[in-house]
């Protein structure tokens, strides 16, 4: 008997991933979390029945939201990630050396939990000695900073349930005060091409571009996401993603990617017609 994952993009459109077997269940007080050992993605991590990740693309993500700020700002040492209790984002900070802390707020220790456990790619680099762990309400956490990071990445789950909050004009506004004056935040934006999906980023691009002075959208393919096509956001309050890039100094660390380069950086940032035109209309 087969079994399978199966995941509704929308009410109309379903995903489907083979499962050799279900590796990890239980049901937290926020959401349920389970992984899947499957024949094509490796590993999957789901919450509340949406993937977050699988081992076959979760590179694509991770390198994509942190290496295209910290290839733009060279001065990055103090760094706060929400989210990405898999440990990804971690992972792949870690391997600059001039990172000095990272502050990884995530609301639910069962996510970090089973990721050390059953996602030890992922999570290998949680024990590093600059990794702070605090697992509390995002929202809370951020109200209390003024000025105290470089960068901020927000690597939340969709603006639907339990990330609702970190969506909104105020969070963005916590975000941008708790930024030092030359500061990054770097967040996912979810997919532009279904009708839903398209709606939620052009309101969350919408209250980002009100906040901050320089605000872009850049894109990658991910297949295991809706339409395999994912965006980010980048927001700035001094540099501008392209104009400042430092390839050169980036190029010159020597960092072994599979996706991100910094030809692909560039290339990122132009968007299709159809994309373009919906941040027009809510950027007027």
């Amino acid at each position: 008997m087969e079994m399978w994952f199966s995941e509704f993009h929308t009410p109309d459109v379903k995903h489907s991933i083979r499962v050799n077997k279900q590796l990890y269940s239980k049901t937290s007080a926020y959401q349920r979390i389970d992984i899947f050992e499957t024949p094509e993605f490796g590993r999957v991590l789901t919450l509340d029945g949406n993937v977050m990740l699988t081992e076959r693309d979760e590179f694509i993500y991770d390198e994509m939201i942190t290496h295209v700020p910290m290839s733009v700002h060279q001065g990055i040492t103090d760094i706060l990630v929400i989210g990405a209790g898999d440990g990804g984002v971690v992972r792949e900070l870690t391997r600059y050396d001039r990172v000095e802390r990272i502050d990884l707020v995530e609301m639910d220790e069962l996510v970090v939990e089973a990721c050390r456990a059953y996602l030890p790619s992922n999570a290998c680099r949680m024990d590093d000695r600059r990794v702070h762990i605090y697992f509390e309400n995002a929202l809370k956490f951020i109200r209390r900073c003024e000025k105290k990071y470089d960068l901020i990445i927000v690597d939340s789950t969709d603006p639907f349930g339990p990330s609702e909050g970190l969506f909104t004009r105020e969070f963005y506004g916590n975000c941008y005060n708790a930024l030092k004056d030359d500061g990054i935040m770097v967040n996912q934006q979810g997919s532009p091409f279904y009708a839903d999906d398209a709606e939620a980023m052009k309101r969350s691009h919408k209250r980002i571009v009100n906040t901050f002075p320089i605000s872009r959208v850049y894109q990658a393919h991910i297949p295991t996401y809706a339409a395999g096509y994912w965006l980010f956001g980048f927001a700035s309050k001094k540099y501008h993603p392209t104009d400042d890039l430092d390839a050169a100094a980036w190029n010159a660390l020597n960092l072994r990617t599979r996706y991100y380069t910094t030809r692909l950086h560039l290339g990122a940032f132009c968007l299709p017609a159809f994309l373009e035109e919906m941040l027009c209309e809510v950027e007027k």
